[in-house]
Order: structure tokens, then C-alpha cells, then sequence
């Protein structure tokens, strides 16, 4: 391939051609490790997206240790610092941050003690909080899956739609996470229907929970650096290549964290219910 996809969303595999060209990166920008509710190793992580010729972001639910740890491996594969964070009524951020260092300071500020029991548990903030303390940093927001995952106020949409989260929010983002591996077809078209609108980048992911899912969805842009390609993030210069899982995919993805979430089941049904009727209250 010569050039970049004529089109900023590619519903497909992702082929050498589009992850290896010279003076692009393509990177895989959800993805779990043994820090949250996965099982990958983070040495097995980055082996896989070595062989790949990927970069990729550890973006742990409300932990910062897997990036950090990737982070500082020198394994030579471009990673992005970042974090998952589930917010209080419902939304889930994406946050990357160019310098490791402003990823562990926001989080020790600002995260850490508002978490919950279970570590993947929506923490004590909202939307608007926790983009109120992303200011002052040199960060990039974008919202995972945004159109959510049916009846729950997990995407800003909803959120919106309800009445839970004022409508400009959306201008406060940087980008909407358009192919999410994770969803369907229908939810991406959707989520990049809203990017288009609200004139927001574009970003996709895996949100791989399973190592055989890196690099099933990538995000590619003309860059050099972590730096740069945040830059290409920001002003809607990236090219998102990928497909989601099949449904047997996804059910093996879900039988892989069960095991994780179990220990929390109480407080988890807690957070669906405050997630579902959430009225913006009851933090």
C-alpha cells in the first residue's frame, strides 16, 4: 500500500500493508492487562505487538500499573500511557497522556481515591469531574464505546438522552472511540455518525481482555512519535482500521473475565442499577 485508506473508518482486518509503512503507526488504543480485569501478561502483551509491528495503549479500568509497567519494559514498541476510567454515571474515558509521568501524577491526584471496592467499578466522579481534572494536562480525551451497551448509561449518548450529563459535554472530548471490538457494527457506525457531527477525532480499539485480540482494531496516523501521533488524535488526521468480534469471540472474552469480576458481584450489580436509573446523583 502506497497510501493511507481513502476513507478515516476501514470496517476490516487489519493487514501488514496498513500497521508497517514507513512513517506511519498504527496502534491498538484499548487494551487490558493482568493489572485489571484481563489475564495478559504485560511481557506477552508487547511480544505479540512486536511481532505485529504495532504500538499499542494499556488502558487498565482505573489502574495505571499495566502502563506503567509497559511503559518502562524498553521493548521498543510504541506505547501510549493511559487509562480507563469508568465514570460515575456511566461513561467510560479514554485518557492518553504523551509522558508517563502526568498519567501516574493525574492518577495518584485525582483517581485513586475515588475508586470503589472492585477495581473496575465506576469510581466517585463524573464525567464532567473527571474531565474537570484531566485540564492542566497534556492529555487526550476520547470516550470508549460511546453509544453504550443497551439499557445502561454507559455511553454519553444515553447519558445525555436521560438527562444525566449535559449535552455540551461532547465538546470537551478530543475524540470518540468510532470502532470498538467490542461492539457491533450498528454501535460503531453510530459512535462515528457522532464524531462526524461533532466535528471530534477518531480513535479505535480493541478493548482486547484476551491476547489473541491485539491488533484486531488500529488506529493510524502519519507520526514518529507517542507525541505526534496524539497530535494526529486531536486534529483528525487518523485513519481506523478493524472489525469486532464475532459473537463466539465475544463469548470467549466474557467467559475469560468472569473470573476477575466475580469477587465484586455485589458491588458490580450495585453500579449496573446506579448505572441504569443514574439521575445525577448518589455519588
Amino acid at each position: 500500500m502506497t497510501a493511507p485508506p481513502s476513507t478515516p473508518i476501514v470496517f476490516k482486518t487489519p493487514t501488514p500493508e496498513e500497521t508497517a509503512r514507513p512513517g506511519f503507526l498504527a496502534a491498538d488504543l484499548h487494551v487490558h492487562t493482568n493489572h485489571s480485569d484481563s489475564s495478559t501478561r504485560v511481557q506477552d502483551l508487547l511480544q505479540s505487538a512486536a511481532r505485529q509491528g504495532i504500538g499499542c495503549a494499556v488502558t487498565d479500568h482505573n489502574q495505571v500499573g499495566g502502563a506503567v509497567e509497559a511503559c518502562r519494559a524498553g521493548s521498543g514498541v510504541p506505547v501510549i500511557p493511559g487509562i480507563e476510567v469508568s465514570a460515575d454515571d456511566g461513561p467510560h474515558l479514554l485518557l492518553y497522556f504523551p509522558a508517563l509521568s502526568d498519567l501516574t501524577d493525574f492518577y495518584r491526584r485525582h483517581i485513586e481515591r475515588k475508586k470503589r471496592e472492585g477495581p473496575c467499578l465506576a469510581i466517585k466522579m463524573t464525567t464532567a469531574e473527571v474531565l474537570d481534572a484531566r485540564e492542566g494536562y497534556h492529555c487526550v480525551a476520547v470516550e470508549a464505546h460511546p453509544c453504550g451497551y443497551a439499557f445502561l448509561n454507559r455511553g454519553m449518548r444515553q447519558g445525555i438522552e436521560r438527562g444525566c450529563i449535559e449535552a455540551e459535554t461532547f465538546d470537551r472530548l478530543d475524540a470518540l472511540e468510532v470502532i470498538c471490538g467490542g461492539m457491533a457494527r450498528a454501535h460503531n457506525l453510530a459512535a462515528a455518525d457522532l464524531a462526524r457531527s461533532h466535528g471530534l477525532g477518531r480513535t479505535g480499539g480493541t478493548d482486547a481482555h484476551l491476547l489473541r485480540e491485539l491488533g484486531g482494531v488500529v488506529t493510524c496516523a502519519e507520526a514518529e512519535s507517542v507525541e505526534e501521533f496524539l497530535e494526529a488524535v486531536v486534529h483528525r488526521k487518523t485513519v481506523v482500521v478493524g472489525r469486532e468480534r464475532t459473537l463466539a469471540e465475544k463469548a470467549m472474552m466474557g467467559a475469560a473475565v468472569l473470573p476477575h469480576h466475580i469477587p465484586y458481584a455485589i458491588p458490580i450489580l450495585r453500579s449496573r442499577i446506579r448505572e441504569t436509573f443514574f439521575e445525577g446523583m448518589g455519588k
